[in-house]
């Protein structure tokens, strides 16, 4: 059972045309994007932060809270295409160790493993807006976003 620990699974979200990462308010759930990387030499002189703020309602929620609907689907399904084969293993562990002298147990089925989820694709969607604050920080808010937006990385309200 110790083999059964860990299952790692590699996953890659994709970024559209300009290097932006779709994103989701676990909040007011609208959407927006951020750069993934520092998008200048100002940004790679600072430390990524441990907590975000909505560009759109402003709440503020830590790094890994950002996924949207798609992305956890697709997450999920990778995750359940490299366990399953774990799991069968495992399965076949478990049924070896129920036989013995005066009883014998076979396995006659095998569990299924999914195929995978098909891979997302980023449309270059969303306007690019800096922040006066922390300009080295800019997101994608949709077009025709029309409210104030909040800084990503200090809440700050600004207007376009």
């Amino acid at each position: 059972m110790d083999d059964f620990k860990e299952v790692q699974v590699t996953y890659e979200l994709p970024l559209d045309g300009d290097g932006f990462l779709r994103r989701q308010c676990p909040t007011c759930d609208q959407q927006f994007k951020w750069h993934d990387g520092p998008a200048n030499e100002e940004a790679e002189q600072h430390a990524d932060a441990d907590v975000y703020y909505c560009p759109l309602c402003g709440s503020p929620a830590e790094a890994d809270h950002w996924f949207t609907d798609d992305q956890v689907d697709f997450i999920q399904g990778e995750v359940h295409k490299a366990a399953m084969p774990k799991l069968d293993e495992l399965l076949d562990g478990v049924f070896k160790g129920l036989s013995g002298p005066n009883i014998k147990v076979k396995r006659t089925g095998h569990l299924e493993t999914p195929v995978g989820p098909d891979p997302l694709v980023e449309d270059d969607d969303m306007v690019i807006v800096a922040s006066p604050c922390h300009g080295f920080e800019p997101v994608k808010v949709p077009d025709g976003w029309s409210q104030t937006i909040h800084c990503l990385v200090c809440g700050e309200r600004f207007a376009v």
